[in-house]
């Protein structure tokens, strides 16, 4: 944000910030709840999947945190975590499109990466 920014394009900038850490937040629930679904003695591939699920609450846990600082974070690190977020997110609903059962939670990770991607269209 800028100092000639309007106070518009400010409220416009807030609430897609809040929309993305509120995706954020419903991905890293769909996800912990996946993964806990997971047998611990289940195949390779669930397991790889479980994991995945968890990386993926964790990173959407960490951007939503960022997101909902008051402090001011330099845009490029802001940037770069929705970066990871979005590509963390589409990763995991690709695993979870091989997994019987879990298509909710691959919509919810699309939807978090599609909120990544619209926030940072509003960066500088």
């Amino acid at each position: 944000m800028t100092p000639s920014t309007s106070q518009q394009e400010l409220y416009r900038f807030l609430e897609d910030r809040f929309t993305c850490a509120q995706a954020c937040t419903e991905c890293a629930r769909a996800c912990a709840v996946r993964a806990s679904l997971f047998d611990p003695d289940g195949t390779e591939q669930q397991e790889r999947v479980r994991r995945l699920g968890i990386m993926c609450a964790e990173v959407c846990d960490a951007t939503c945190r960022m997101l909902s600082e008051q402090n001011r974070q330099d845009e490029s690190g802001i940037r770069i975590q929705l970066e990871w977020c979005r590509t963390v997110c589409l990763e995991c609903a690709h695993a979870f499109d091989a997994q019987d059962g879990a298509e909710d939670s691959a919509a919810v990770c699309r939807s978090c990466a599609r909120a990544c991607t619209e926030f940072l269209a509003t960066l500088n």
